[in-house]
C-alpha cells in the first residue's frame, strides 16, 4: 500500500488550526502568569510586614526607620540616629553609591545592611516579580518596595508635617493602615519614602501598578493584601510617573489618605 505525506492544503489547515488554539490559549496563559507574579508579590509583602512588625517587637515598640536617605551622609548618627530598614546603595566597603548610576549591586549591600534583612535574609523578597526596571539599562535597579512616609518615614524630617509614627503604640488600628507600597522611581532607585500631601490631599509620590490596575500592600498587623485602583487618572500616574498630582474627588486618592497614618494634629 503507499504511504502519502501530507499535501500543501493539509499543511496550511494544520498550521491554522495550532495559530487559532495559540490565539485562544495566549491570554489564559499571559492570565496565569500575571497570577503567579502577583501572588508571589503578595507573599513578598506579606514578608516584608512581618519582618517590620518583628522589628518593633525586638526593639521595644520603636519603629525601623522609613525612611533611605539620598545622601552619602547616612551613617552619621547625629542625622539619623535610627536604624534605616535597608540603606541606600553603596559598594562593599559602604561607600554611599545612590548619585554615581548605583547598580543592582550596590543596591543588594544596601539590602543587606538594613535593619530587616535579619529578619528576610532572601534578596528577592524586595523585588516585585513584574517590576521589569532591572531589565533597563538606563534604570537597572532591584527594590520594587517603599515605606509610607508617615511610618518613622520623611514625615519627621523637615519640610514635611513632623507627625511621623514612631512607636507601633501610636497607630491606631493596625490593620488597616499601610506600611509598604509598590513604588517605581524614575528617578532610579527607590529613595526616601512613599509620601502624600495628607493637608493639601494631594498625592505627591506616583505609585507603580504592575498587576492589571492593582497593586499590593502591606500594612501594620503584618498582612498583605491587592488593592484595585478605579480611578483612571491613578493608573495615568502610574504610567507616567508624574508627581504632584491633584485629583479632585478621587476615589483611590481617599482611600490611600484614609488609609495613611499620621500622629493627631
Amino acid at each position: 500500500m503507499e504511504r502519502r505525506g501530507f499535501t500543501l492544503i493539509e499543511l496550511l489547515v494544520v498550521i491554522a488550526i495550532i495559530a487559532v488554539l495559540m490565539a485562544i490559549l495566549m491570554p489564559s496563559l499571559r492570565l496565569a502568569r500575571d497570577q503567579g507574579r502577583f501572588i508571589n508579590c503578595v507573599n513578598n509583602l506579606r514578608s516584608l510586614s512581618l519582618a517590620w512588625f518583628m522589628y518593633q517587637d525586638d526593639n521595644d515598640n520603636k519603629l525601623v526607620d522609613g525612611h533611605v536617605p539620598r545622601s552619602a551622609s547616612f551613617k552619621d548618627k547625629s542625622q539619623f540616629p535610627d536604624a534605616f530598614w535597608v540603606e541606600p546603595p553603596q559598594d562593599e566597603a559602604t561607600t554611599y553609591m545612590g548619585d554615581s548610576n548605583p547598580t543592582v549591586e550596590h543596591e543588594w549591600w544596601g539590602i543587606k545592611r538594613g535593619a530587616l534583612y535579619r529578619y528576610v535574609k532572601e534578596i528577592d523578597v524586595y523585588r516585585c516579580p513584574s517590576d521589569q526596571r532591572k531589565r533597563n539599562p538606563l534604570q537597572a535597579t532591584w527594590r520594587s518596595y517603599a515605606i509610607a512616609g508617615g511610618m518613622n518615614g520623611e514625615e519627621k524630617y523637615p519640610g514635611w508635617t513632623g507627625r511621623a509614627i514612631k512607636w507601633y503604640s501610636e497607630i491606631r488600628n493596625p490593620a488597616t493602615k499601610y506600611v509598604f507600597v509598590e513604588e517605581s522611581d524614575n528617578r532610579g532607585w527607590n529613595m526616601g519614602s512613599w509620601v502624600l500631601d495628607p493637608v493639601g490631599g494631594r498625592w505627591i509620590d506616583p505609585l507603580a501598578i504592575w498587576h492589571n490596575k492593582r497593586s499590593c500592600l502591606g500594612f501594620a498587623d503584618g498582612h498583605a493584601e491587592k488593592h484595585r485602583w478605579l480611578d483612571e487618572r491613578t493608573i495615568e500616574m502610574s504610567e507616567n510617573q508624574s508627581f504632584n498630582e491633584n485629583h479632585p474627588g478621587s476615589l483611590d486618592l481617599r482611600y490611600m489618605l484614609n488609609h495613611y497614618e499620621l500622629r493627631p494634629p
